[in-house]
């Protein structure tokens, strides 16, 4: 989630030349090189296709560190720590997701990772959350987080340690069937075509994972999709789409549903919101229409799409400490976590995108 747009810190040149690393430098994986533009070859059908006829089946939230997942060391989810081991970490990952499933119907994890957290020591127990998600049946997007300060500016912070990461990763899960891969979150250091080159490359490179367990990431701040939809070496692939009220500071509900459809274009059946979010913790009631009311106007524009393009949705956050849009919060003790929810109006009106539930009532 990112609040406020951030400088990049490169000249056109010297972005262009980071890029061209970026495209041909992957540590020790060894890829052919395959020019800007052109179409990656090499992919079987299955690789292409298998995508269903909407996304309906992704219905989840975000867990996130307090940080908002930007780190320079090691991503910890609300309720973790980095002295947990494994068993611990599972332990209490599984309440955690159980909790998820019973309050609020959820399938889907959307989860953080970075150099830090699978290069290092933290590796072991963090995959103690991945693995208690997929036991549990959910499904596991797994996206890449830059860096904070200077490195929170939509670039990948650091080739030499971006790939290996992902090696790691996908060696680790490219078997289970129910986890996915986001190669990075909110790229808005690229221009479109950047991104797109980047998403290709990463596609390429990974060619053992199924393009259908692939979301690549709207160009900018994940705002838009309809760039990387229309590159036909992205072909098979989910899209990620991120969308906030807080980009407007106010828009009827009919313009909230105009922002949010151009932003997909006609790209829907590949399309899930895989960030959006609300105040959840100010005593809003989403469930009455409130035409004065930017965030109230805003989300019951964007559940109301979501259900009607017939589209997943993953929710920002479902879990972070200290987040004001945050829908669950944490009790239970450390060792044994449970979530309450903070806001059953916003729970409710996740649970109409998701196809449950009653519309607004007059």
């Amino acid at each position: 989630m990112r609040r406020t747009p951030a400088g990049t810190r490169f000249t056109p040149r010297l972005r262009a030349a980071f890029v061209a690393l970026l495209i041909a430098g992957t540590s020790g994986t060894t890829i052919a090189a395959t020019p800007a533009g052109a179409t990656s070859s090499g992919h079987t059908g299955g690789h292409t296709s298998g995508l269903s006829k909407d996304t309906t089946q992704f219905k989840g939230v975000n867990w996130a560190d307090p940080r908002d997942n930007f780190a320079d060391d090691e991503v910890v989810l609300s309720g973790l720590s980095t002295s947990d081991t494994y068993a611990q970490t599972y332990t209490k990952a599984s309440r955690v997701i159980s909790a998820f499933r019973a309050n609020l119907g959820a399938n889907t994890v959307r989860l953080p990772i970075n150099p830090y957290t699978v290069n290092g020591r933290y590796w072991k127990s963090y995959r103690g959350v991945i693995d208690a998600a997929s036991d549990k049946g959910f499904k596991v997007i797994l996206s890449y987080w830059e860096g904070t300060g200077p490195r929170k500016d939509g670039f990948i912070d650091d080739t030499a340690t971006y790939w290996p990461m992902w090696n790691t990763v996908v060696k680790a899960y490219k078997s289970d069937k129910r986890v996915y891969f986001e190669p990075m979150n909110e790229p808005h250091g690229y221009t479109d075509t950047e991104w797109a080159d980047i998403a290709a490359k990463w596609l390429d490179t990974y060619r053992q994972v199924p393009r259908n367990r692939v979301f690549v990431s709207g160009a900018g701040y994940n705002d838009h999709v309809t760039t990387v939809c229309a590159d036909p070496r992205l072909k098979g692939t989910y899209l990620s789409l991120h969308h906030y009220g807080f980009w407007k500071d106010y828009a009827t509900y009919d313009q909230w549903v105009a922002d949010l459809k151009v932003r997909i274009g006609d790209c829907a059946n590949r399309t899930v919101a895989d960030e959006f979010g609300s105040p959840m913790t100010t005593g809003f009631d989403y469930n009455k229409p409130t035409p004065d009311n930017n965030f109230i106007n805003y989300l019951q524009a964007v559940t109301d799409t979501f259900r009607e393009l017939k589209m997943g949705s993953v929710y920002w956050p479902g879990l972070r400490t200290d987040d004001t849009y945050s829908l669950q919060t944490l009790t239970g003790t450390p060792a044994r976590p449970w979530l309450t929810t903070t806001n059953q109006s916003g729970a409710d009106r996740l649970a109409w995108s998701w196809g449950r539930g009653k519309p607004v009532q007059p």
